[in-house]
């Protein structure tokens, strides 16, 4: 795959069609019309086709691969919109539990494919690596051999090149061709042209910077991606919700632990039922509907003056209203109000009771904190009460077998045992009294029991839900979408237009192209052709179809 040398003493490389210089047709191909696609050049992909580089090259450098990629990347992104990602599901939910649960068997498979969580997988991510790769190879298969034709390209054009333009014409006959030619340029001129000279022929060229549009496209496109991979890095992306009870704090995610935030009351608006602008309204809802709903919460940062294994001190940094569109901000991280809980349970307070045993039980209460429950609650007439099992939102799974749909304390059971004082609790043969308790539920389990634990109270809290955001991919992204959008109009709204005029003995030859809106390639030669004496140069390309449309006449006569 040697070189080849022009006439004109440039030298090409191995399967190129025009010469970058000249533009001599360096191989013969059936047609007047010469193939100006990447003006003729070699490519890469064309050329090499050998080593295992070369095939990787050549694979990637495919449009047509590249839009199986697109293909496949929309379809399986696709899928993962058919039911939510894990991320969106309810907070707390065992997403193994929840599919099924909420969309029967296609909701189980879709989980055990891994769909739930489809764009952080790795087989999508390296859809879209490949997706960049096409881009970058694509674009570099073509760029560089583009760049070099366009950039050494002569005026003076070799005259096989000129006839097998697809806008062509010969002007003979002339009385003073270089007057002519000095006519024409200064029409050309006036349409803002760049021209240059040689020989006493001419090139003028205009919108060259067209051409990079689709390269500058894919640029934007890269980089594009570039940013939306980023967003799996902890570091530059965070989405996270967290679920803060009234009263109590919860860490930030992704602030690797330093910062907290607690909720010091959530709080509701409905609409005014007596105003007239809604009587109407809340009539068809039915009932009473929900103006506005905010949080005073109250940021917290990991003191720095703590010692090792000491209790964690936290400093309270600055307090915010969160309502919806009106987050809490700091450091880049945005706390948004996005959903609330109105009276979920928080405590149960129990009793004991004794049916043989003459004893004063009246004080005898304790609290079970249903979001983090003591292990066991000890009392000072000896008695011990040990919590063996504790199911926040009890269910009796395919097994047959207690379990919990998630943590949240929506339907708690508590398996107790409650050990008298005449019973040692550490003795390994010792047993107490088993029961199995919950809102409207009390169950020995054990057989009968001298003493019952009742529920003698209960305590509601609110729940507001924010969504913990933030962002350090959106300057890349939106980077790469200028880009994008400066080379989709780049690409759009310009052409590439060349005009070639040589004087040969005499006899003008003409020449014309265009990559794209050959109509105002034609109108440009119709203007020199008003204002000298110039003919107007053909359009190859309709001459061929006329030429076929009158041998398909002839031939039906005959």
């Amino acid at each position: 795959m040697e070189k080849v040398k022009c006439e004109c003493g440039h030298v090409n490389p191995y399967g190129t069609y025009l010469c970058e210089s000249c533009g001599k047709p360096l191989k013969e191909e059936k047609g007047k019309i010469a193939n100006m696609r990447y003006e003729g050049v070699a490519r890469r992909s064309q050329t090499y086709k050998k080593s295992m580089i070369d095939r990787v090259w050549n694979f990637f450098s495919s449009v047509k691969v590249g839009i199986w990629i697109i293909f496949a990347l929309l379809i399986t992104s696709s899928l993962g919109t058919v039911f939510p990602q894990e991320m969106y599901i309810p907070p707390g939910e065992n997403p193994a539990i929840y599919y099924e649960q909420a969309y029967g068997t296609i909701g189980l498979l879709y989980y055990q494919l891994g769909f739930h969580n489809l764009y952080s997988s790795w087989w999508y991510m390296l859809l879209i690596a490949s997706l960049g790769i096409s881009l970058v190879i694509a674009s570099l298969d073509r760029v560089v051999p583009l760049y070099r034709a366009l950039s050494t390209q002569r005026v003076t054009r070799h005259e096989g090149f000129l006839k097998r333009q697809r806008v062509f014409g010969e002007a003979e006959g002339l009385d003073d061709p270089e007057a002519e030619m000095k006519k024409a340029e200064k029409v050309l001129r006036e349409k803002k042209y760049k021209i240059r000279k040689e020989n006493g022929n001419l090139l003028a060229e205009k919108g060259r910077f067209a051409r990079w549009g689709p390269y500058v496209n894919h640029v934007g496109l890269i980089i594009f991606l570039i940013g939306g991979m980023l967003r799996f890095f902890p570091e530059m992306y965070t989405d996270e919700h967290v679920w803060v009870r009234e009263g109590e704090q919860e860490v930030i995610s992704g602030t690797g632990g330093n910062y907290f935030v607690r909720n010091n009351e959530f709080a509701i608006d409905l609409y005014d039922e007596e105003n007239e602008m809604f009587e109407a309204a809340l009539e068809r809802a039915g009932g009473s509907v929900v103006e506005s709903f905010r949080t005073s919460a109250t940021l917290l940062k990991r003191s720095s003056n703590g010692t090792v294994g000491s209790e964690t001190e936290l400093e309270e940094v600055k307090d915010h209203e969160i309502i919806v569109n009106d987050p809490l901000t700091f450091e880049g991280f945005s706390l948004y109000q996005v959903d609330y809980k109105l009276n979920e349970l928080s405590t149960f307070s129990f009793t004991l009771e004794s049916e043989t045993v003459d004893e004063d039980f009246s004080d005898f209460i304790f609290e079970v904190d249903l979001n983090d429950p003591q292990k066991l609650y000890e009392f000072e007439n000896g008695y011990e009460i040990e919590i063996l099992e504790y199911f926040p939102n009890f269910l009796i799974d395919d097994n047959r077998e207690p379990t919990t749909i998630n943590r949240i304390p929506d339907n708690p059971r508590i398996i107790f045992e409650v050990f008298p004082p005449d019973v040692d609790r550490e003795d390994e043969n010792a047993e107490g009294e088993i029961s199995l308790i919950g809102i409207q539920v009390n169950e020995s389990l054990n057989g009968d029991h001298d003493h019952t634990i009742r529920l003698a109270g209960v305590e509601m809290v609110d729940v507001t839900g924010l969504t913990i955001r933030k962002d350090r991919t959106l300057p890349v992204i939106s980077v790469g979408a200028i880009i994008f959008m400066i080379g989709l109009i780049q690409g759009s709204y310009w052409h590439h237009r060349r005009i070639w005029i040589q004087n040969r003995e005499g006899t003008l030859l003409l020449a014309g192209h265009a990559n794209k809106n050959w109509h105002a390639l034609k109108k440009d030669f119709s203007l020199i052709s008003a204002n000298t004496q110039i003919p107007s140069p053909v359009d190859q390309l309709d001459e061929a179809a006329k030429e076929k449309e009158n041998e398909g006449v002839n031939q039906n006569n005959v």
